[in-house]
């Protein structure tokens, strides 16, 4: 359903065009005076204009010269019962999509209209693939001068030339899109678009089409024909975060894809080819999910062609003082923050710390300070609470025993996921990825322990 503008004078024409344009699910605006229509469209709240040539204030000509001067880039179809080939070609030079010529059919208009509108949609997609570009290119910077993200990007390099398919592994938080960004922009496929896609944000339904594209009238809601994100990144590289996420039939038709470039639109039986270069994020344990049948194992191996695994902050604190000062830095620029600085003190803190958020939550720190920083240094009185904080609500390291941490630590981490789901056995082992035999396991040998120390364990229910 589209917004169109009628722009006539003579009121038998605009009713007619309103009441059609409303049996084809549109809606239509009519404007008598050009003057008040110019003053509506250039608000840009309308998806095509219908414009007489002939009206008295002001001309089709002009009101295309002004609707443009303005920025408008609406289509505008111009409407005349005076036709002539020097104003069909001025008309155009001057920005219209198209012209007819009075008296016409019904069908014309609707035909001109959905050609408008089709012509509108790609002009906005090709400018979001340019703005993605340049987005991409200004992000390409990987911070961090020390021996692990000195090898990182040499990897990346080298896995850049290369046309394979990429899978990037690594914790929450660790820059794994930035590390997709950086093997685009430095591969041949710079020049074209780069598109990205979080498997884990829409429905299967959704995500399907979201790739391949649809059809109009492939399901409720599909007005019209859309392209998916494989043909839209045709020639450069489609980035599929969060990858595990993916629905098991909708990983069977990525792996022909993957193998054989060919897809079918949602609703459509026409195939078609895309050269993508696929590369897919995860921060799980993709070979433990393929045992599991979780996920296909043929996928897993068509992806994991060239693995590249993002290191976590904590193994590379030596970056920690380039990182604090890269993102001060960004705040200033972004937010209009004042110029900061971070003493000695601050960032010998910040080194100590173990980040379980990565360099997001260092991202999120800094600009945090950044704000609320009452003078030119963030110290340590600033942002101890805020790490002291988090470090609460993570397990209490003084109940960890020696020589058992990581099971006692595996151990508070179940309980507080079953008291999550109140007890709930299933809904546990699958919010923490296991099997609900092996949980099943765990809380009977825990119990016993329990009941020889007389401890309490968390009930849990089937």
């Amino acid at each position: 359903m589209a917004h169109i503008a009628v722009v006539d004078d003579k009121e038998i024409l605009r009713d007619a065009l309103s009441a059609a344009l409303s049996r084809d699910d549109h809606t239509a605006v009519a404007f008598a005076d050009p003057v008040e229509a110019m003053a509506a469209i250039k608000g840009g709240a309308f998806d095509v204009i219908l414009l007489d040539m002939k009206m008295p204030r002001m001309d089709g000509l002009t009101f295309i010269r002004d609707v443009r001067g303005a920025g408008c880039e609406t289509p505008v179809i111009v409407m005349t019962a005076f036709a002539t080939v020097a104003t069909a070609v001025e008309a155009m030079k001057l920005g219209a999509f198209d012209y007819v010529q009075k008296p016409f059919e019904a069908d014309t208009i609707a035909v001109l209209i959905e050609r408008a509108l089709e012509y509108s949609r790609l002009r906005k997609e090709n400018e979001a693939l340019r703005t993605s570009v340049d987005d991409l290119r200004k992000r390409r910077s990987m911070v961090g001068s020390g021996r692990t993200m000195t090898a990182l990007r040499h990897d990346l390099d080298r896995v850049a030339a290369s046309p394979a398919t990429v899978l990037i592994t690594g914790e929450s938080g660790t820059g794994k899109e930035l590390a997709a960004s950086y093997i685009h922009l430095a591969s041949p496929r710079a020049q074209r678009p780069m598109l990205c896609l979080n498997c884990a944000a829409l429905s299967a339904n959704l995500l399907e089409s979201e790739l391949f594209g649809h059809e109009r009238g492939a399901f409720t809601g599909a007005d019209r024909t859309r392209k998916g994100r494989f043909e839209l990144a045709d020639g450069g590289t489609l980035l599929l975060d969060e990858i595990s996420e993916m629905s098991p039939p909708l990983q069977a038709k990525l792996l022909r894809v993957l193998q054989e470039g060919e897809f079918e639109r949602v609703g459509s039986s026409t195939t078609r080819r895309a050269n993508v270069r696929v590369i897919a994020t995860t921060n799980r344990n993709l070979d433990d999910w393929v045992s599991r049948k979780q996920f296909r194992a043929d996928l897993y191996y068509r992806l994991n062609v060239l693995p590249v695994s993002v290191p976590p902050l904590r193994t590379r604190v030596e970056d920690i003082s380039e990182l604090v000062e890269y993102f001060l830095r960004q705040a200033t620029m972004y937010d209009g923050s004042a110029p900061r600085s971070v003493t000695p003190g601050a960032l010998r803190l910040l080194s100590m710390y173990s980040w379980p958020g990565n360099v997001r939550e260092l991202e999120n720190l800094c600009r945090r300070a950044a704000t609320l920083c009452s003078g030119e240094a963030i110290d340590t009185e600033l942002i101890e609470p805020w790490l002291r904080a988090t470090h609460s609500s993570e397990a209490d390291l003084g109940t960890l025993r020696e020589g058992r941490m990581l099971e006692d630590m595996e151990r508070q981490l179940i309980e507080k996921i079953l008291a999550r789901h109140s007890g709930h056995r299933v809904k546990t082992a699958k919010a923490l990825g296991m099997g609900v035999r092996t949980l099943g396991m765990k809380l009977k040998q825990w119990r016993d322990e329990a009941q020889v120390q007389g401890r309490a364990l968390v009930g849990a229910t089937v």
